[in-house]
């Protein structure tokens, strides 16, 4: 049971025909499990593109391309499905921690000061927030910030910096108070 001749993997014009055939039933697949056209969308693009990399991974004898795309499909979906629920968990998790109390940070030794710590915190926008916390809580780095929140390094930088900058400026004021 060898390919056909249309249906030659590692030749450009063949394997146009085997996208044209069969993106459609790959697409399918991985709409059932996601029920989001763009994401399934990239699950296609995807899954030709590894058969494309690497097309002898098909292997003719174990069954039909059609049956091996779909559940090329169907693994990379649910693979996408659950990075998406981790990430709502970890969110979730993240937000409920810096709404409720952030850790206290280094040197901060009164109960008042850690609470001014969370209410300084607590008053970031949420992206800000997220990153100061993931960074100084949760020691990640600016690149895993970024990746764990889907935005650019440059993004994840600039959101830990102005974070810094607005903590600062609370604190400037808070002992600007203490010393009127």
């Amino acid at each position: 049971m060898s390919p056909s001749r249309q249906d030659r993997l590692d030749d450009p014009s063949a394997f146009a025909g085997v996208y044209a055939r069969h993106s459609r039933a790959v697409y399918s697949s991985a709409m059932a499990v996601l029920h989001d056209h763009a994401r399934a969308q990239d699950v296609v693009q995807d899954v030709f593109l590894r058969l494309w990399r690497r097309p002898h991974a098909f292997d003719p004898r174990r069954g039909g391309l059609e049956p091996f795309l779909r559940l090329m499909a169907r693994s990379r979906a649910l693979d996408l499905r659950r990075e998406a629920q981790a990430t709502t968990r970890v969110g979730e998790r993240l937000g409920r921690l810096t709404e409720r109390t952030a850790p206290a940070p280094p040197g901060a030794s009164s109960a008042v000061e850690r609470r001014e710590v969370r209410t300084a915190i607590g008053r970031l926008p949420p992206g800000q927030r997220e990153a100061v916390v993931l960074t100084y809580w949760g020691g990640l780095t600016a690149a895993e910030i970024a990746r764990h929140a889907d935005v650019p390094l440059g993004t994840a930088k600039s959101r830990v910096r102005l974070g810094l900058l607005k903590l600062r400026e609370a604190y400037d004021e808070t002992d600007a108070a203490a010393a009127a």
